[in-house]
């Protein structure tokens, strides 16, 4: 199997993709933003939501 390329939302890095699913996160290597796979094919990111601490309510 061949990596997909696809480009960060961010900073539109080329992000290289290899055997991804739908809601992984990947780390973009030019800005260091989480992001989330919202397709594969083609596949695209977005960037992921950051996670907040419900402390229990």
């Amino acid at each position: 199997m061949t990596a997909t390329l696809s480009t960060c939302p961010d900073c539109t890095e080329v992000v290289p993709a290899g055997d991804v699913r739908v809601a992984s996160i990947i780390v973009c290597p030019g800005c260091q933003a989480e992001l989330e796979v919202i397709g594969v094919d083609p596949v695209e990111y977005a960037l992921a939501p950051d996670i907040e601490e419900d402390f229990g309510e």
